[in-house]
């Protein structure tokens, strides 16, 4: 599996992942309930404009799409609620999808060592990361490669509890 900056022509499938993947989470809102979340996914291209923000994919040796992530070398950045865009010293992920038939592959877990290997690559102290009950394969996945929780970082994203996690570097 290859991992690298999202390549413009693969923006529009990428974002038709993410909808895809966040809208099959059982118990996550749907897109009637949270429609500019999900047109955020469907653009997911658009957070390139950002600075020092980074939307990493995985492909396959021929170039299919098998997930991604975005990556904020600044917090100011990050656009969660909560405190999150406030910490200092710190990169964030957000956003990470892996499509189902890529699933158990390892591919969330080396797009998520991507971000951490730029997050040291910045001299950051830590990373930060959200997720969700209805996301527990992530939540086991960032807890066995040393995230903690980090309650200072938990908000509500309307009616849905979102939980902070942070990895010291």
């Amino acid at each position: 599996m290859l991992i690298r900056d999202l390549p413009a022509d693969l923006a529009k499938p990428l974002g038709r992942l993410m909808v895809a993947v966040y809208s099959s989470l059982d118990g996550f809102p749907s897109p009637d309930e949270q429609p500019d979340y999900y047109r955020m996914l469907a653009n997911i291209g658009d957070f390139t404009r950002q600075s020092e923000t980074r939307i990493l994919v995985a492909l396959t040796p021929d170039h299919k799409l098998l997930g991604g992530v975005l990556y904020f070398g600044d917090m100011k950045d990050y656009g969660s609620g909560g405190t999150a865009p406030e910490v200092k010293n710190a990169s964030g992920i957000r956003l990470l999808a892996v499509d189902a038939v890529a699933r158990g592959m390892g591919v969330g877990k080396a797009l998520t060592d991507a971000c951490i290997r730029l997050a040291r690559e910045k001299g950051h102290a830590q990373v930060v990361l959200h997720t969700t009950q209805a996301m527990q394969i992530a939540w086991r996945m960032y807890e066995k490669m040393g995230f903690n929780r980090s309650e200072d970082l938990d908000f509500l994203q309307q009616e849905l509890p979102v939980f902070g996690f942070r990895l010291r570097l």
